[in-house]
């Protein structure tokens, strides 16, 4: 049930764009002529409020990789201490989960090859170093599913080429943030590195290359990929049926909004007619899917001959195409004035945030204690899919974000602050000239989306005085989030109240 509701939220009406703080914007891929920027004062503007374009907005879902990144990861206050990384990713490209019937399927090889683009310098030892992945260990039953994608002609939902480098960029980006701070010792031990993954090839690959970009040959032996059933990543928390009831509402109310909607009844009409097919079963072919991948491999809409039994011919249309992305637009913004997925979105992540706000704090009581937190995850990665980004931000109150694109990825970092500085949380409270001085070592949290800081468009630190000269959130805002505040869009004050509650 959770997977159907895929199809139907693919993008959101708006984008939160940040000025980088400083410019380590050079290309993932290690090309030539991408320049450091200057060092600027941080600004946060408004969110786009303008009605989107859906073709523009379904070339940026592409992702595709040939343009320099900006990023504000790794970014702080001066002598400010890293402590911990949590990262959750969106696999990368892949082939359609859906076929048009009667239709040629995409022609798309997906055996990797630094010949074919796109490519990236780090590729031709990526594949090498999969090749020694029986030294890793791997829990039931992703010892089974292969490291690299290895089909000429791609299967069903097989990550690309593509896929591939987008994730290896994401790591290098990362690689290159976080390398001045100095994130892992050069002999970090197997529990500072957390990699967990659904079972799919996809979400394996993806994060097995996000994994080589930023730990460029890292050792198999220290790593080991745990296994996630549910794309929820909720491990032993996921039985809630209100959370269940809540998507039921949600798709019932995407499923009013859409019959409602003449322009789209026709277009599907017009492409079932073309394709020789009902209606019905075009829409059960979920053609946005394959269209998505034509788009962004820049391969040419479907065609069929006409003349047949089945009636039909000619060539599905970039309009045609136009109309079920702008309805999918549509769709988001009504989402958002319902507030019927946020209730389910908010019961959906909180097991993967409760143990995101466990983490941080075991590793900060290790540091407290001058302990290296050799026990604890110092960066951990949940490799995912859309149905699990989506819902986390609107968990945390970033509904204003736009769907997760291919290689989306949503970055935690934890924060703490030097002996004897005037910390940011001090400052924002204080009369101008009576602030007081941070505690030693204050904790922070920031949270960013696509390399963009986005924390102070969470429900968590929205409140806060982002207006400070280092504006960076407390962890205590989080841990109150997560811990309460986030269940009182259901009503609730804690999880099991909300997902036992009868209705009514």
């Amino acid at each position: 049930m959770v997977s159907a509701v895929a199809a139907h939220f693919l993008l959101f009406l708006v984008s939160v764009n940040l000025i980088p703080i400083a410019a380590e914007l050079q290309a993932a891929d290690g090309g030539a002529g991408a320049a450091l920027g200057k060092s600027r004062k941080r600004v946060f503007p408004v969110p786009r409020t303008e009605e989107p374009n859906p073709i523009s907005e379904a070339y940026s879902y592409c992702n595709t990789p040939n343009r320099t990144e900006q990023a504000w990861e790794g970014h702080s206050p001066v002598d400010y201490k890293l402590l911990s990384v949590q990262v959750m990713i969106r696999h990368g490209d892949r082939y359609p989960l859906y076929y048009i019937p009667k239709t040629k399927r995409p022609a798309i090889d997906c055996t990797l090859s630094t010949s074919r683009k796109p490519s990236h310098p780090l590729l031709n030892a990526f594949i090498r170093h999969m090749g020694q992945g029986a030294r890793g260990h791997w829990e039931s039953p992703l010892g089974s599913v292969p490291r690299l994608p290895n089909h000429s002609a791609c299967e069903m939902g097989e990550l690309t080429q593509t896929g591939v480098v987008q994730h290896l960029r994401n790591g290098q980006l990362l690689h290159r943030a976080y390398k001045r701070h100095k994130l892992l010792p050069a002999d970090w031990s197997p529990r500072q590195v957390w990699l967990e993954t659904t079972g799919k090839s996809r979400t394996l690959q993806s994060g097995l290359a996000f994994l080589y970009g930023l730990l460029p040959d890292f050792d198999w032996a220290r790593v080991t990929a745990r296994h996630q059933w549910s794309t929820l990543f909720c491990g032993a928390a996921c039985d809630c049926p209100a959370r269940n009831r809540h998507l039921e509402e949600e798709q019932r109310r995407q499923y009013r909004l859409r019959v409602s909607d003449t322009e789209l009844e026709r277009t599907y009409a017009d492409m079932a007619r073309t394709l020789g097919l009902l209606t019905r079963q075009l829409r059960a072919a979920n053609p946005i899917d394959s269209l998505l991948c034509h788009l962004c491999h820049g391969i040419a809409f479907p065609c069929v001959p006409g003349g047949g039994g089945g009636g039909g011919g000619g060539c599905l249309t970039m309009a045609q195409f136009a109309v079920i992305r702008r309805q999918q637009l549509d769709d988001e913004a009504d989402r958002r004035r319902a507030g019927l997925y946020r209730k389910y979105a908010v019961l959906a992540m909180y097991p993967y945030l409760n143990r995101t706000a466990g983490k941080m704090e075991r590793v900060a009581k290790d540091n407290e204690a001058g302990r290296q937190p050799r026990g604890e995850e110092v960066f951990s990665l949940s490799s995912a899919h859309d149905v699990t980004v989506a819902p986390l931000l609107s968990a945390l109150g970033l509904e204003g974000a736009r769907f997760p694109r291919f290689a989306a990825r949503v970055v935690f970092e934890l924060w703490k602050s030097p002996p004897g500085t005037r910390g940011p949380a001090a400052a924002a409270v204080a009369p101008p000239k009576k602030r007081a001085k941070a505690r030693d070592g204050e904790l922070f949290i920031r949270v960013l989306y696509n390399g963009e800081d986005v924390t102070f468009h969470t429900d968590f630190c929205r409140a806060h005085d982002r207006h400070a000269r280092w504006p960076l959130c407390p962890l205590k805002n989080f841990l109150s989030f997560v811990r309460r505040d986030m269940f009182a869009v259901v009503n609730a004050t804690s999880y099991q109240e909300a997902c036992y509650r009868r209705p009514g």
